[in-house]
């Protein structure tokens, strides 16, 4: 009877194996991956913008600003009908028009709130401001005379004209978005701080009206 010669079956190698459930595991995790993808909606909300704890609710918008700094704030007085009030000086270069209001008429000595006489004078100017130059960029500037540090004259400047934004936002209904402080301390007088009456004269807050045509 003639022998079978049966040779033992040879096996895969191991590492054969594993190369095999790696790229199963590869495919697997791509085919999950496919079917799991979410197309992400991106939500746009509102924000809201505080100046000095009065708070106004507004989409969100790039606004395009004047030059502030080129804002000359002794430009010459200038004429205009809808203001008759002799305590609001007004001037204007042809670019822009500048509203002037002493701080004795807006604010009690050495104080950020603006009393009651104030009222008067700045409804006028929002007045003017709707009637001539409605839309336009609005800046808010606060000043000072040179008593005291500059530091402090800058603080003050700038709580002075963030109380008449204030006002002309929620009393005037001017878009927050158009109003901007700017605090100038001492840096800008109108007259000598050698004498009261020019120190007098240098604590101001003078609202400018930019219109939008001349801001670009």
């Amino acid at each position: 009877m003639a022998q079978l010669d049966v040779q033992p079956k040879k096996s895969n190698p191991w590492w054969i194996w594993l190369l095999l459930a790696i790229i199963a595991i590869a495919i697997l995790f791509f085919f999950l991956k496919g079917r799991n993808h979410t197309t992400t909606t991106t939500t746009t909300t509102d924000s809201s913008t505080t100046t000095s704890g009065t708070s106004a609710t507004k989409p969100a918008v790039a606004v395009t600003q004047p030059d502030w700094s080129s804002v000359d704030l002794n430009s010459p007085n200038s004429a205009d009908p809808t203001v008759t009030d002799k305590d609001i000086a007004v001037s204007s270069n042809g670019k822009y028009t500048i509203y002037t209001l002493g701080e004795n008429i807006l604010f009690a000595t050495g104080q950020n709130t603006l009393q009651g006489t104030a009222d008067e004078k700045l409804k006028m100017i929002t007045a003017s401001i709707n009637k001539r130059f409605k839309g336009a960029s609005i800046g808010v500037f606060g000043n000072t005379d040179s008593t005291g540090t500059e530091d402090v004259n800058k603080q003050l400047g700038a709580e002075r004209a963030t109380a008449v934004r204030n006002w002309l936002i929620t009393t005037g209904g001017l878009d927050s978005t158009k109003v901007s402080i700017h605090s100038m301390g001492s840096t800008k007088p109108v007259a000598s701080n050698a004498t009261a009456s020019g120190r007098q004269q240098n604590r101001n807050v003078k609202i400018v009206a930019f219109p939008d045509s001349t801001s670009h």
